[in-house]
């Protein structure tokens, strides 16, 4: 085997293993989320350097003599390793760097029992106001308030029940107060994003609204996260 197939298929590897390893080593608190992010970039970049490498290795004629099969693999190993970070930044890139999404933007519900696990966070749970309503109006103008026809005593343990079932900890559940507060973990990384959500009677005596809010403890940019977790819910909720 040539030199460089060899060398193809070392930087993959390598590539791929800090790839694996920067998200579950953040989740398991074996370091901090900046350092798992810099894993993954240098992953990025070995990925790249194993596309070259690769793609070298099956024009050069005496790599090539050797087989292809080593070659193609690292090839594709390299792509995928490179494929899912580049993603990432391009969804990034595609939505708002905000952390704080919520369906009443002029109203938003307010945490209360989750605070004290929010201490030293770097993200407040303090709404941003105008500025970040216009930002998330502009890029998920779908999420909204939710009108159920069903008074707040009815849609109370029915929205409680669809917070678990999304996979939520529940850390408080006040049928007066008509507020819902949990904590989601995302399942790479670990991050912590922390959901409140809030029903009231909605005017006509018949009916509830219900509103959710998610923000995320680190990061500027949730790359869309937290409005996909109101989505979900809000369709969990509306095909029961």
């Amino acid at each position: 085997m040539s030199r460089l197939r060899v060398l193809a298929l070392v930087v993959a590897l390598v590539a791929a293993f800090l790839f694996a390893v920067a998200g579950p080593g953040t989740r398991l608190g074996l370091w901090d989320f900046r350092l798992g992010f810099t894993l993954l970039r240098w992953g990025a970049w070995l990925g790249m350097a194993g596309v070259v490498l690769a793609l070298l290795a099956l024009v050069v004629p005496a790599s090539r003599r050797a087989g292809v099969l080593v070659p193609l693999f690292a090839l594709a190993l390299s792509a995928a390793v490179v494929y899912v970070p580049w993603s990432m930044v391009r969804r990034a890139r595609s939505v708002p760097p905000i952390h704080d999404i919520t369906t009443d933007v002029v109203d938003p519900p307010a945490f209360v029992d989750v605070l004290a696990r929010r201490a030293g966070s770097p993200n407040s749970a303090v709404y941003g106001g105008d500025s970040i309503a216009r930002q998330q109006q502009a890029a998920y103008p779908d999420v909204r308030t939710l009108e159920l026809a069903i008074p707040p005593a009815q849609a109370f343990p029915r929205a409680l029940e669809a917070a678990r079932e999304m996979g939520w900890e529940i850390v408080a559940a006040d049928t007066s107060a008509g507020r819902i507060e949990a904590t989601a973990t995302t399942r790479w990384f670990g991050f912590k994003d922390d959901v409140v959500v809030r029903i009231r009677p909605n005017g006509d005596g018949g009916g509830s609204r219900l509103d959710v809010r998610s923000v995320s403890r680190v990061g500027g940019s949730d790359v869309g996260a937290n409005a996909e977790r109101i989505r979900a819910y809000l369709r969990r909720l509306t095909s029961e």
